[in-house]
């Protein structure tokens, strides 16, 4: 039995695509921060898929997602589409952090604060040796 692709599904690979040039304006204002390894030279990407579904930002190295939310997540159907989606990914290893996106805008170094405690490796902020 073969072991069923999480990651970047290529059904999804036109969606990820259009998201990627679409970001909403919390979005792009949080990549230019942590993009090209800025934050503890992590590498982030923007849009990545797992499973069906597609999340706003993944770190490999630390199985952590960041999600964005504004107006349209505060309604009953997209709360609990959240959770169940929040449920599933926590399920598969990863670890998922949200911010409202005027939080971004607003807190930005609280937010990237918060990002960086999310990392699991004891190599940030470390000399290289």
């Amino acid at each position: 039995m073969s072991k069923q692709k999480v990651h970047t599904k290529k059904e999804l690979q036109v969606y990820r695509k259009q998201l990627r040039k679409t970001l909403t304006l919390a979005e792009a204002f949080l990549w230019k921060h942590i993009n090209s390894r800025q934050l503890n030279n992590k590498r982030f990407t923007k849009q990545h898929s797992i499973g069906s579904y597609i999340v706003d930002f993944y770190c490999a190295s630390e199985k952590l997602i960041i999600e964005l939310d504004g107006q349209v997540h505060f309604t009953p159907n997209a709360l609990e589409y959240d959770r169940k989606r929040t449920t599933f990914l926590e399920g598969k290893g990863f670890k998922v952090i949200r911010f409202e996106n005027k939080m971004v805008f607003n807190h930005l170094p609280s937010v990237l604060q918060e990002i960086k405690e999310s990392f699991n490796s004891e190599q940030e902020d470390k000399p290289a040796v």
